[in-house]
């Protein structure tokens, strides 16, 4: 596996990634590739949606919106906040059930896996923000993500604050707990972004 010493190399290389459909999974968008550097937070989600397969640009659609409310944060500033990355990079397209997006396979985790330990190694960030229960799974092996919201954890050097996924299609947030978890964690993520401004 190439060990890249800028970001740019990497996001060079990452744009043209054809890993996954070579490998026979029907993607159904090219990587989408933040074109940020310099930032101290990292947000890591799933994988693109439909909207940011379509735009090329992460975090665009419903569940973006959502989650920049729940941050308090505008467009722009949620961009200039974060580095947002996904597990998967592409979009992989609907659920077979026609709810929600397809989750990404063990396979495709492990094909994507280069870029999300690249960007790390790079960016060096001081706070990561994992979006839903695939993230915290395969940033921090960590299995229930109903246990998981509302601490903290630590990653090399970095503080990681757990968060679910802004989905329509997640009834998580349907408890009256889980909701009260949610604020916590908000309020960690608000106190480290404060922290490292």
């Amino acid at each position: 596996m190439t060990r890249y010493r800028t970001l740019a190399s990497l996001q060079r290389d990452l744009a043209g990634c054809r890993l996954c459909v070579e490998a026979g999974y029907p993607l159904e968008s090219w990587p989408v590739v933040e074109q940020a550097d310099g930032r101290r937070a990292y947000l890591l989600g799933q994988a693109p949606g439909s909207v940011e397969g379509a735009e090329g640009r992460p975090w665009r659609g419903r569940a973006g919106a959502t989650l920049r409310r729940w941050l308090r944060l505008d467009e722009e500033s949620f961009y200039g906040t974060f580095f947002c990355a996904a597990v998967t990079r592409c979009y992989p397209g609907r659920a077979p059930s026609g709810r929600g997006d397809r989750t990404p396979t063990r396979t495709e985790r492990e094909l994507c896996s280069r870029w999300l330990e690249g960007e790390l190694r790079l960016l060096r960030p001081e706070l990561i923000v994992t979006v839903g229960g695939l993230a915290l799974r395969q940033l921090l092996g960590l299995e229930s993500l109903t246990e998981a919201i509302g601490k903290s954890y630590l990653h090399d050097d970095a503080i990681v604050v757990p968060l679910p996924h802004p989905s329509g299609a997640s009834g998580w947030l349907n408890e009256r707990q889980n909701r009260a978890r949610l604020g916590k964690a908000l309020t960690h993520v608000r106190r480290e972004l404060t922290r490292i401004a």
